[in-house]
């Protein structure tokens, strides 16, 4: 028991190490502990911002489910250049160069920063229009566009806090980016509380305010890791000259980034999809899939963490020369997820009615939250399974294979069998939840099929 607080509080401080030798079981709670930790703070600011504007109104909380839906695309932009970041750092540093993986990291920088630009000029100019396209009601629209149109025109810190934590889970040092989010989640906390219902001079902004909170304190966040790459108080070391086009390395960031947008841009269109299907039925009813739903991502990030560990030591022992250590971290820590999902969806089978009412009191939204969420249990342990498989993938710099595994799972399966279970059985709501089980389930094996095939430790990057 000693020897594990120990490491545990070796994980908290972290340090850069070297994954490439020693115990695996040790190497992976190294990383994962950090990293479950750092995608707790991520799955809190969705339950906090959910938690106080359910407070203000349903058509202000209707407005955050709705936009963070539409925000999936943006994340899957982020995730996808923060698999290549993680992916081309890793590598660099188990061949023991510093300076390629510092030249990586900051053409991911310029890469995201290009990106964050485009979506900021649509953020700004078509809220309206964008709520709209989602079924938003008038009355959503009314009150949500400036939630937004701030959230997604502030979206550069969204874009940086995921590449710059892929940065450093890359280089091994996955406590900064626990650190970084706690103080965003402090920040938030606090800001959103004065920002909502009013303080003192400060008006009550309503669902307005949660925006602001949100974007003030990821940005906070972001000055904080910027202060950590440009300083000596990392392995990976950033200055001016690492941030001006190299297009060689740019164009290998792209190529990874690409398909690994692509993959979780499959993934997202298909949630959309599966929200557009549910406005259908009424603004109780996506309240109620949106509580489920984040009740859902406060457990399915921290599962992230694990996946992430995975990721990092995939591309660290590749870049030794280790591909037999590399497939092994990877089944450890996808057997470790497993058992971590399996027992968090017992407990939400039992008391999912208690989880959903600590978010809203109507007895239309809590019957459709319960009903998802316990449905959404039956996938839950091999989903976690699934998932350390396929972003495996992306740590070995093979972001092509779990894209094509995504359009099989989510386009091939998922929308078809969501609007036939929806539309043609009227099954309504219940159709689309049982859709997510299924595919899940078939995402998970075929990933799991392809990957023992091994055709990744032969992929260059």
């Amino acid at each position: 028991m000693r020897k594990i607080i120990d490491t545990f509080i070796e994980a908290i401080k972290g340090t850069e190490t070297d994954f490439t030798k020693g115990n695996i079981n040790r190497a992976v709670f190294l990383l994962a502990v950090p990293m479950i930790l750092e995608m707790v703070m991520e799955g809190i600011f969705s339950v906090v911002d959910a938690f106080l504007v359910s407070k203000v109104s349903e058509e202000a909380f209707a407005t955050v489910v709705l936009t963070e839906t539409l925000a999936t695309l943006l994340y899957a932009i982020a995730i996808g250049i923060s698999i290549a970041a993680t992916a081309m750092v890793s590598r660099r540093i188990g061949e023991k160069n510093p300076k390629a993986a510092a030249d990586a990291a900051g053409q991911a920088i310029l890469l995201g920063i290009g990106f964050a630009v485009i979506i900021s000029m649509i953020g700004i100019f078509f809220p309206a229009d964008l709520l709209r396209l989602m079924g938003a009601s008038e009355a959503v629209i009314a009150e949500g566009t400036n939630f937004t149109r701030i959230f997604l025109g502030s979206n550069i810190v969204i874009i940086l806090l995921f590449i710059l934590n892929g940065i450093f889970r890359g280089a091994g040092n996955a406590a900064i980016a626990m650190r970084v989010l706690i103080l965003a989640n402090l920040l938030n906390i606090v800001l959103d509380f004065i920002l909502i219902f009013g303080f003192g001079p400060i008006p009550a902004l309503g669902v307005t305010g949660a925006a602001i909170a949100t974007s003030i304190g990821r940005g906070t966040a972001v000055c904080y890791q910027l202060y950590i790459l440009f300083s000596d108080k990392s392995l990976i070391k950033l200055t001016k000259h690492h941030l001006k086009a190299n297009w060689e390395i740019l164009k290998k960031l792209t190529n990874v980034a690409a398909t690994g947008s692509g993959q979780h841009l499959i993934g997202s269109a298909s949630w959309i999809f599966l929200m557009m299907l549910i406005a259908d039925y009424g603004t109780e009813t996506v309240n109620g899939y949106g509580i489920a739903i984040r009740i859902f991502m406060f457990t399915f990030l921290p599962a992230w963490g694990i996946a992430n560990a995975g990721a990092t030591l995939i591309g660290q022992n590749l870049g030794a020369g280790l591909p037999e250590r590399a497939e092994t971290s990877v089944y450890r820590a996808a057997y470790l997820n497993m058992v971590f999902l399996f027992f968090v969806s017992i407990i939400y089978a039992i008391w999912a009615e208690f989880f959903i009412r600590i978010f809203n009191q109507n007895e239309q939204v809590i019957a459709v939250g319960v009903e998802c969420l316990r449905i959404f249990c039956f996938s839950y342990a091999v989903f976690a399974f699934g998932m350390v498989i396929v972003q495996a993938f992306g740590g070995a710099g093979d972001t092509r294979t779990p894209t094509l595994i995504n359009f099989i799972a989510f386009w091939l399966v998922q929308i078809p069998l969501a609007y036939f279970l929806a539309k043609v059985m009227q099954w309504e709501a219940t159709g689309v939840f049982w859709s997510v089980v299924i595919s899940e389930t078939i995402w998970a094996g075929v990933a799991f099929y392809i990957f023992r095939k091994g055709k990744w430790k032969m992929v260059e990057i």
